[in-house]
C-alpha cells in the first residue's frame, strides 16, 4: 500500500537516490519515507556499494528492494536509475552541478527522452514547485528518480535534501 504523501500516492521513488550516497540523516529521511508506505526500488552497484557502505552487502542490507546491476560501477545505476523512470528530479544547491554523477544522470534523461525538473535547494518554493511539475500530465502510476550530487562532492548537500524531502514527503 502506498499512502498519500504531498508527491501524491502514485510516487514511486527510485532508491538509492541516483548519485545520493545514504548517509546520516537522508538516510533516516529514506527511512522515514518508507515507513509512510511511499513505494521504493530501483538499482545499486553490484555488491550495493554506496559511499558510505563500501562493503557487500552495503546498501542492500538495508533496502531489499533494490537490485543489483552488473556492474559495480555507479555509472550503470545511474543509468538504469534514469531509465527505468518517469521522470528525473535534480536535487542541487547554488553550487550547481557539482558532480560528473549529476552529469550523467542529466545525459541518461536526454537519452531516454525523460522530463526534467533542477531543484535549488537553496531557493524558497521549490516544493511547490515540485510538487506542481510532479502533478503535471496524466500518469496515475509515476515512478521519479532523485538525483544529486554526493556529500563529498558537495558539502551540506545532505542536509539542504534532507530538508527538502522531509517537506515534500509531509503527508497532508
Amino acid at each position: 500500500m502506498v499512502v498519500q504523501c504531498r508527491l501524491g500516492p502514485w510516487c514511486v521513488a527510485l532508491l538509492p537516490l541516483a548519485g545520493f550516497a545514504f548517509a546520516g540523516d537522508l538516510d533516516e529521511e529514506v527511512e522515514r519515507a518508507i515507513d509512510k508506505g511511499v513505494a521504493y526500488g530501483g538499482w545499486c552497484p553490484k555488491g550495493g556499494w554506496a559511499e558510505d557502505l563500501p562493503d557487500p552487502p552495503g546498501l542492500l542490507d538495508r533496502y531489499e528492494r533494490l537490485q543489483q546491476t552488473p556492474l559495480a560501477d555507479p555509472a550503470q545505476r545511474t543509468e538504469w536509475n534514469v531509465r527505468d523512470s518517469d521522470r528525473l528530479m535534480l536535487l542541487l544547491d547554488r553550487r550547481g552541478l557539482a558532480s560528473t554523477g549529476t552529469e550523467h544522470a542529466i545525459a541518461c534523461a536526454h537519452e531516454f527522452g525523460k522530463p526534467i525538473l533542477v531543484i535549488d535547494l537553496d531557493e524558497g518554493g521549490e516544493v511547490e514547485r515540485a510538487l506542481a511539475w510532479l502533478h503535471q500530465g496524466e500518469e496515475l502510476d509515476l515512478v521519479l528518480c532523485i538525483a544529486g550530487p554526493r556529500e563529498s562532492e558537495a558539502p551540506g548537500i545532505y542536509a539542504k535534501a534532507r530538508d527538502f524531502l522531509r517537506a515534500a514527503l509531509d503527508p497532508r
